[in-house]
């Protein structure tokens, strides 16, 4: 069960899939959009309406997937969209709004289809973060908060439902030729003149990387899919130079401020 899979990193894993095997079921807001694919696979493809901001048609969604076909083996949380603006610049609507579609849905659909894999003792939940859940920088910081809530939760996640036979796997991708910087995917915040200098850039930079990104979504989806089939499956899968190259510059930054840092934070003990 795939959420956001009419393009992008949801239609690329949802052909990889298909290409393996599988049984797709695609939870997109209009199933027209899936139309194509739907027809090219009419025996495995089964569109389903939902938005993922919508409590209640989640839970109605999950219980329609185990009626038709008695279980979800792999849930991918992958709608999403991107959002631009210095912290001052961001409303609180577009800070929520965001929350919902990358946190709160993503939460909900995974608790609704727990039980079900509990019982299989079996399944994956796939969580499509982004290298901006590992770390932050100005103009993204809305779009990293919702991101970091969700690799948090599923942290301690994985901890929990392993014992069920449960894997979890939070995907981070760098910049990948999907839709996610072009045309009304990508939203930005009302700009104020004082951040131009921070984030300006990435105001101009984003959209015109548009098309041009060295990350292939369908290798992408092909690393997602070995990982799942992996014996040895990590929690957190960076894709793509970028985002390899980024995570490690900040883990290493990351231990170079704690131990510089450390004798400070080591001396806030009580004595005795």
């Amino acid at each position: 069960m795939i959420t956001g899979a009419s393009s992008g990193f949801g239609l690329a894993i949802a052909q990889a899939a298909l290409d393996a095997g599988d049984t797709v079921v695609t939870a997109v807001r209009r199933p027209a959009a899936v139309k194509e694919l739907a027809a090219s696979y009419p025996d495995r493809v089964a569109p389903i309406t939902l938005d993922v901001t919508d409590p209640a048609r989640i839970a109605a969604v999950v219980a329609e997937v185990i009626l038709w076909y008695g279980r979800i083996d792999v849930l991918v949380n992958n709608a999403g969209r991107g959002l631009v603006g210095a912290v001052e610049e961001t409303t609180d609507r577009e800070l929520r709004d965001l929350m919902e579609l990358h946190f709160f849905g993503p939460a909900a659909l995974t608790r609704a289809v727990l039980p079900h894999m509990r019982r299989e003792g079996s399944g994956a939940i796939v969580q499509m973060s982004s290298m901006g859940g590992r770390f932050s920088f100005p103009g993204v910081g809305g779009y990293s908060a919702t991101k970091f809530a969700l690799e948090g939760l599923t942290e301690a996640l994985a901890g929990e439902v392993a014992q069920f036979g449960i894997r979890t796997l939070i995907v981070e991708p760098g910049a990948f030729r999907t839709s996610f910087a072009g045309g009304s995917a990508l939203l930005h915040a009302a700009e104020l003149p004082e951040y131009t200098s921070t984030v300006g850039t990435v105001r101009t930079d984003l959209p015109e990387s548009d098309g041009r990104q060295p990350g292939d979504p369908a290798k992408a989806a092909a690393a997602i899919l070995a990982a799942l089939d992996s014996d040895n499956a990590p929690l957190r899968l960076p894709l793509g130079n970028d985002a390899t190259d980024a995570v490690v510059a900040h883990l290493d930054s990351a231990r170079a401020e704690l131990l510089a840092w450390e004798a400070v934070s080591r001396s806030t003990d009580f004595d005795d």
